[in-house]
């Protein structure tokens, strides 16, 4: 059913919903557009309404090609709308979805679009903020780059910017989605371009590996794993390719390159990574479905056949449904410094060759008895070796003794 969107637009089909509003293809002056359209209670916020209109000039002079472009913002009623360009495709997030992890030239292809993009935007002097897959489209109908990767282009500039009102955040609150966010969002520094480098490293790690490099589990979790663990290395990635993500998923925010450095280093690495296919390595939280409790997730079949739930990240929105775990524009508390500094410290979770048991699960228990008993085994079957060895040793020697003279101390 067709909704007037202020005087020139009309929307007429929902494409997506999210937690921040809802996507519609519309209809206005110059053809077919899409309409994000904001939810109500967010309308309702006129110190959201009037940062909106502040933002106005510098949503609509972003342009780019690796950018959906804003060409108006729309304030009528109860009505707060982004109108973008329509693009025709698909996002990253459906993608990953169905493949659950993307051959590496294809990923790096698509991460250097979308960094190139991130470096107009920071020339401009604006940081998105949320970046993720969801927020990342596929432009189906425009040429294939390397890997057979379509066009990438990055969406949903200023939203997380227009959420986080001063009276919201205060530097009490965190703005975004667990599983992207850099350390010092967490420890409540202002955000700044650097953030986004770390939250497209995080995007990078996920084509590839099929799993983020902090997620899994509850938010607050999720946040403590992002200021005190460090990523380790995927099985078979390249040690170039591995050093640049490494860089950008630094904890210090000066030691990461600009969107700029990124885009050039990655598109260097795509002849040696021409044909290479996706990384064959399970996630570190997949566990036998028995298992998990309570998880929002769904079952996948792990390399040996075995069916497993794959923990996400949790939404923070209260009673929300979002299209995704990951799809959330929300306030969470800042951790204090004794809550960042519980838990284990040193390296992240680190990735299993295919079919290799979780540590702690059902296969991996089950396994070590095994070890247990094997070497119990072993260890009696030792044993008995050594015992007959040495009855053997003892028996040779009896056997072959001379006969010896005794004598009595009593008798001649």
């Amino acid at each position: 059913m067709a909704r007037k969107i202020g005087s020139r637009y009309t929307a007429h089909q929902i494409l997506g919903r999210g937690s921040a509003g809802t996507v519609w293809l519309g209809e206005g002056p110059d053809g077919p557009v899409a309409i994000k359209l904001l939810r109500e209670d967010l309308a309702s916020d006129q110190e959201l309404v009037g940062r909106f209109v502040q933002e106005r000039t510098a949503l609509l002079g972003l342009e780019h090609p690796n950018v959906v472009s804003v060409r108006d913002l729309v304030v009528d009623g109860n009505d707060l709308a982004l109108v973008m360009d329509l693009v025709r495709g698909t996002d990253l997030r459906t993608r990953l979805e169905r493949e659950r992890r993307l051959a590496p030239e294809a990923a790096v292809a698509i991460v250097a679009d979308v960094a190139d993009g991130l470096a107009a935007a920071h020339a401009a002097g604006i940081v998105h903020r949320d970046v993720k897959p969801e927020n990342v489209l596929l432009d189906m109908q425009g040429p294939l780059g390397p890997g057979g990767a379509h066009p990438a282009l990055l969406t949903d500039f200023g939203v997380a910017k227009l959420i986080d009102s001063p009276k919201r955040s205060r530097a009490t609150k965190i703005i975004g989605t667990p599983d992207y966010l850099a350390p010092e969002i967490v420890e409540g520094l202002p955000p700044r371009a650097s953030v986004d480098i770390y939250a497209l490293a995080t995007v990078l790690y996920e084509l590839l590996a099929g799993f983020t490099p902090f997620g899994g589990g509850h938010p607050g979790a999720v946040l403590r794993r992002h200021v005190t663990e460090t990523v380790v290395p995927l099985p078979g990635i390249p040690e170039e390719l591995w050093q640049l993500l490494v860089q950008c998923l630094a904890k210090a925010p000066a030691s990461r390159l600009r969107a700029s450095e990124l885009a050039a280093r990655l598109r260097e690495q795509l002849p040696v990574l021409a044909g290479m296919p996706p990384l064959e390595v399970d996630e570190p939280d997949a566990e036998p479905a028995e298992d998990a409790e309570d998880e929002p997730s769904a079952p996948v079949a792990a390399g040996n056949g075995e069916h497993v739930r794959r923990r996400g990240a949790v939404s923070l929105v209260p009673g929300a449904k979002p299209d995704s775990n990951r799809d959330t524009h929300t306030s969470m508390r800042v951790p204090g410094p004794d809550e960042l500094a519980g838990g284990a410290r040193g390296t992240a979770r680190a990735p299993r060759a295919a079919g290799a048991p979780r540590p702690g699960s059902a296969r991996h228990r089950a396994a070590a008895r095994r070890r247990k008993v094997t070497l119990g085994v072993v260890g009696v079957a030792v044993a008995a070796a050594v015992g007959v060895g040495a009855w053997l040793a003892t028996s040779g020697d009896d056997a072959g003794a001379t006969p010896r003279e005794t004598h009595s101390s009593g008798t001649p």
